[in-house]
């Protein structure tokens, strides 16, 4: 590992200084990963009535070193903490309480769990972090004998112990027990490194650990484990694998999936889940993880459906461990955690993370990268050996650390939810996935302008909170290669589908007795069997899936009330309108819900209004091609024009639980056209 110092770059003010030390430690993902670690600088400030006060700057809690910010560091009196250093003994509450009336400001975040021991060593400067090779190191049957091997008395060691009041007592009385310690290895747990200059702290981290890592290398040559490389999965059984995840978990969730050479080659090893089984490289990771993943014993060479069977076995039977742990460990008042696994390892196709949302999915499976990649070191050392179950139930319900879970955001409508929107590159489509996103589902943007469906999800990952919340999806719809290759990608990327909005169309415009085959032959292909295409591989896909589901259609107010010149359109969406009821009635016995929404004369944004369809359409009513909007808005009955987001809100009703009981309907959009179709 290498310094990532640079005195140009480091700031002169003491706690910009600590952000920019914090982001050098949160910029290794060996280091620290999403909120793990915790780092502080103790300096003089002033109190509301202008006193000079000695304060520890610590972060607060959940906060991420990668990412941090001087708002994030909590501002505590350094005599109110220094005073609990002769305490015997604190609670947890009694503790939280205490830091949180010792706040300089009332408004600042919580303090980190681990704010007394940081503010018990005198340095100005602290650094703790969860180093893998570190980890490795103490996740042995002696950790401490481990890192003797290593550093022999440079470090001092510390057994595992909750964090908290416990722990800092344990690591100051380390230190004072041999002030020429360079740092503290705490077991199954990390590192800590201290100094009053910034830049000596954070570099001797990246000396000790570079040690560690030396260590391990020299002892994975020798072991010659781990080493043999495996072909890289076929994307159609990653998909199978994921849909069968979902399907077996019983909440909205979203899959992300690594199938990297180390990975792979790590699970092919026989030893591989009964190394995985004794837990997280430590025990914080539990939080985002729990405690052990499932293990689906199949491999690369299962068929689609004996490996769906096998995923769906191993998942249920992980429930009912964990449900089995629970039950052995839970006291009275404790809060019960849903029992699936956060993470799913099959061999030769590689590590499957499933949560709540995609920024959810992929905090676990990049924890899942590290910690299989600490019990693949631990095990080059020796054997590999985490803390004890019971420990490793007490952080995971501890409540200080479901607090930081409390911190996310309240789930959105659709969070968990996958979408799939044709003809998502412009108009309604558009719309409609951009709304879909804002209502928390990942959408993949499916259409035949594949620039155009990149610049649309690009917009949505910008604005969206989570990594992945939009995949571009080239489609032909008329292509019924085209639409099954897309499904393949769309399950192996996010896991499967819940919501279809089948909406890709064109606008064919003549006279009938002039209209060419060719030009009826298209409209039929895109605007009929386009949809039947798309509809048919998401109800295998989601009858796969055995979780419901929604398909709706955009369908056209032409469907009831054709016009003039219109017929090849008219007559491919009533032909669309009648597959979506035909796919209500077949598909109810498996929570499918099928709906059509029909819009008239939405101009904004679409693709479907070229010149030439607005010159027919305004030749065919008499009108201007500049009039013809104004002329579509005067003819509803609420003389309003309709535009894409009207659609879409619609859409997302129909997506969304509140549609729950909701099948086989048609929805016009339209402001109100007389005698368009009973209403």
């Amino acid at each position: 590992m290498r310094s990532r110092w640079s005195d140009a770059d480091a700031p002169p003010d003491l706690l910009d200084l600590r952000v920019y030390s914090s982001r050098l430690l949160g910029a290794e993902p060996s280091l620290v990963l999403w909120g793990g670690g915790n780092t502080s600088v103790k300096r003089s400030e002033s109190d509301f009535r202008g006193d000079a006060v000695e304060v520890l700057r610590v972060k607060g809690s959940g906060s991420d070193l990668k990412t941090i910010e001087r708002k994030h560091f909590a501002g505590v009196r350094l005599d109110d903490v220094r005073a609990l250093r002769a305490v015997e003994m604190l609670s947890d509450e009694a503790m939280v309480d205490y830091l949180r009336r010792a706040l300089l400001d009332p408004d600042d975040p919580r303090p980190s769990i681990e704010t007394l021991l940081h503010g018990f060593l005198p340095h100005r400067h602290v650094d703790h972090t969860h180093a893998d090779a570190i980890v490795a190191l103490t996740n042995q049957l002696d950790g401490a004998g481990a890192i003797r091997r290593v550093f022999g008395r440079r470090l001092a060691v510390v057994p595992w112990v909750r964090p908290g009041f416990a722990l800092s007592r344990a690591v100051a009385e380390a230190w004072e027990a041999d002030r020429s310690a360079e740092g503290v290895a705490f077991v199954n747990h990390g590192l800590l490194t201290f100094d009053d200059d910034a830049r000596a702290s954070y570099e001797r981290t990246i000396a000790l650990v570079s040690e560690a890592e030396a260590f391990i290398a020299e002892s994975a040559r020798a072991a010659r484990r781990f080493g043999a490389s495996a072909p890289q999965p076929d994307a159609e059984l990653v998909g199978c694998a994921a849909t069968a995840i979902r399907g077996a978990i019983a909440q909205p969730v979203v899959v992300e999936h690594d199938a990297s050479p180390a990975l792979l080659s790590f699970l092919a090893d026989p030893g591989a889940a009964a190394i995985t089984r004794r837990g997280p490289a430590t025990p914080d990771h539990a939080l985002r993880t729990k405690g052990w993943p499932a293990f689906v014993h199949s491999s690369a060479d299962a068929g689609p459906e004996a490996l769906d069977r096998t995923v769906r076995a191993a998942i249920d039977a992980y429930v009912r461990e964990y449900e089995e742990y629970v039950q052995r460990h839970a006291r009275p008042g404790t809060p019960r955690l849903d029992p699936y696994p956060r993470l799913v390892l099959i061999p030769g196709l590689g590590v499957f993370a499933a949560a709540r949302s995609s920024r959810a999915a992929r905090i676990a499976l990049d924890i899942a990268r590290r910690s299989l990649a600490v019990q693949r070191d631990a095990t080059v050392i020796g054997e590999y050996r985490p803390v004890s179950e019971g420990a490793l139930f007490e952080v995971e319900y501890w409540p200080l650390e479901l607090y930081k879970l409390g911190l996310a955001p309240r789930p959105l409508p659709l969070q968990g939810r996958i979408a799939l929107v044709t003809g998502a590159a412009s108009g309604i489509g558009r719309a409609i996935a951009e709304r879909l996103a804002e209502e928390g589902a990942v959408v993949a943007i499916a259409d035949i302008d594949c620039d155009g469906a990149e610049t649309v999800a690009a917009a949505i990952r910008e604005r969206s909170p989570q990594p992945r919340a939009a995949l571009s999806l080239p489609m032909d719809v008329g292509d019924e290669g085209a639409v099954r290759d897309g499904f393949v990608t769309l399950s192996a990327t996010y896991g499967g589908l819940d919501i279809l909005v089948s909406n890709a169309g064109i606008a064919v415009v003549s006279r009938l007795d002039d209209l060419a085959t060719s030009d009826w032959e298209r409209s039929i292909a895109v605007n009929a069997t386009g949809h039947f295409l798309v509809a048919r591989e998401a109800v295998r896909l989601l009858r796969r899936q055995d979780r419901g589901g929604s398909l709706i259609f955009v369908s056209s107010k032409n469907a009831f009330a054709p016009g003039a010149e219109f017929g090849a359109y008219s007559a491919a969406k009533a032909a669309e309108t009648q597959l979506a009821r035909v796919l209500a009635l077949e598909n109810g016995d498996a929570g499918i819900r099928v709906n059509a929404v029909n819009p008239d004369a939405v101009f904004r944004g679409s693709k479907l209004w070229s010149p030439d369809v607005r010159a027919g359409r305004a030749a065919a009513h008499g009108v201007a091609p500049h009039e013809l909007e104004a002329f579509y808005a005067r003819r509803n009955l609420l003389g309003k024009p309709i535009y894409p987001e009207d659609v879409a809100d619609v859409v997302a009703y129909l997506a969304s639980d509140g549609a729950a009981k909701i099948t086989g309907a048609s929805i016009p959009v339209d402001g109100g056209i007389p005698g368009a179709f009973p209403r």
